[in-house]
């Protein structure tokens, strides 16, 4: 396990590399942790990829979340700040010896900016897994709008403070438009009763991409437990083994 800091637009991105045992150059998959959120929510599904045989890299988004080692605070924080982050750690990447194809995996909004990244550079993303992606995030923010067209200088959500720039991003494009510049296979994982993200994004997403497929897990809401979580992992490795 290898502590990598990268620079980006935004300050240091700090990130954990894993490499598979005897294996260069690996395969890697970038994974994209939700709102307020770090690196250490995923290392499970990291454990379980570098099993399989691929490198791992679990990031800190700039101002991404409570406990983050990357540079920032959630005020300076937005998709389109999170974007920049995840293109500066695809180009560390890409000029690594030791890896090979790149994958992007992304939970909530850290799947909404995978989908957002891989959409803009398709050529440089094998494959993308998005586990119930936080589409929601562009309507949530219209909601937040003003009379005047402007949104609050702060507003509070999920437990944490966001500037007027995570609004004024959030709805600067429609991310449904974007999707079909990839062209690549999708995966995309949600649970029936999230309470965050209504299934229907995840819905509307599958239709929209080109080559997508969707696993709906009943019961299951803004996360996964139990056997739900065990076949979670398992349909993803199997997904970036075929792809």
């Amino acid at each position: 396990m290898e502590e990598i800091i990268i620079q980006s637009p935004n300050g240091n991105v700090f990130g954990v590399l894993q490499l598979p045992e005897g294996k260069t150059p690996a395969p890697l998959i970038i994974l994209s942790h939700g709102f307020g959120g770090n690196h250490t929510l995923d290392m499970d599904s990291a454990a379980h990829f570098v099993s399989a045989g691929f490198a791992t890299y679990n990031l800190d988004f700039c101002g991404g979340g409570f406990n983050s080692k990357s540079s920032g605070t959630m005020l300076d924080m937005s998709v389109l700040t999170e974007a920049a982050d995840l293109n500066a750690v695809i180009d560390h990447f890409r000029n690594d010896g030791r890896i090979s194809d790149i994958y992007l995996w992304g939970a909530s909004q850290g799947g909404f900016v995978s989908a957002y990244v891989s959409s803009r550079r398709p050529e440089d993303i094998k494959a993308v897994v998005l586990e119930f992606p936080a589409i929601v995030l562009q309507d949530d923010s219209e909601k937040r709008r003003l009379p005047d067209g402007t949104f609050p200088e702060v507003s509070s959500i999920m437990g944490a403070k966001i500037s007027r720039k995570y609004d004024e991003d959030a709805t600067s494009f429609d991310l449904y438009d974007l999707l079909p510049a990839y062209t690549g296979p999708v995966l995309i994982l949600h649970g029936d009763k999230d309470p965050i993200v209504p299934l229907r994004y995840s819905e509307k997403a599958q239709k929209t991409y080109a080559d997508a497929r969707l696993i709906v897990y009943p019961g299951q809401g803004h996360g996964f437990t139990g056997a739900s979580k065990q076949d979670a992992m398992a349909q993803e490795t199997a997904f970036f083994l075929e792809h």
